[in-house]
């Protein structure tokens, strides 16, 4: 792996290149939800509930010897500057798929033949970075609502901005930035769910950025973590 070397380079907002910004999780905040969980990062509110596993109706959906999980990823009207028209557009059907796929490999569907698990995830407040924050939410929500996991999956992405590799970038970094890369990991064996790459990287850049990344995802995982044990203090 690409050794991460330390960098005098100060962003805009005030942070080092490796500095994510300031994050909350609390799961179980939905009580008619099978699980929950709310994340705040930077100027980014998520909200995430879980249904489920569960018989569904939509019987061509189902499978004999597996479950399925089904992800819904929507931005509220009201969440981003510029008024967005309500309903699913292609951004967030995409989105809702790739969800999907990043958290299905830490999920034991197989224990749930002929069942459906429905994850919802809706954007509150969208200020950059969404697709790997409502991951983060989602992985929290499930393991609320007791599905076993191998792993609780967490996302985070890095990019480059002003010719420097960062870590969590902003929504202003986002647009005005070179790239961006998100990934979605298994954090006990750092097995990658989730990869995707937009803009243009040197092949040392691109390395770079998936190493900064991961990092990310550890420094989060423990607040995910963190976060499910308060709900169980709580509880007790």
């Amino acid at each position: 792996m690409f050794i991460i070397t330390s960098n005098d380079y100060i962003r805009e907002d005030g942070r080092s290149f490796d500095q994510l910004r300031s994050l909350k999780i609390k799961s179980g905040v939905l009580k008619r939800a099978d699980g929950s969980a709310y994340l705040e990062v930077g100027g980014n509110k998520i909200l995430a509930s879980v249904y489920g596993p569960r018989e569904s109706f939509i019987r061509r959906l189902l499978k004999p010897n597996t479950g399925v999980i089904r992800c819904r990823y929507n931005m509220a009207p009201f969440s981003v500057d510029d008024r967005k028209r309500p309903g699913p557009d292609r951004r967030s059907t995409e989105i809702s798929k790739i969800t999907a796929d990043a958290l299905r490999p830490a999920l034991l569907l197989e224990d749930y033949p002929m069942s459906m698990i429905d994850v919802s995830i809706e954007i509150i407040e969208a200020e950059g970075g969404t697709r790997c924050a409502g991951i983060t939410a989602a992985a929290v929500a499930l393991a609320d609502a007791g599905i076993p996991m191998r792993d609780i999956v967490v996302g985070c992405a890095a990019g480059k901005v002003d010719g420097e590799i960062v870590l969590d970038l902003s929504e202003k970094e986002d647009k005005d930035g070179q790239s961006d890369v998100p990934i979605a990991i298994l954090p006990r064996t750092n097995e990658v769910t989730l990869l995707q790459s937009d803009g243009k990287l040197t092949e040392e850049e691109f390395t770079k950025a998936i190493d900064l990344a991961i990092k990310g995802c550890h420094e989060i995982s423990k607040i995910q973590k963190d976060a499910l044990t308060a709900k169980m203090r709580d509880n007790s």
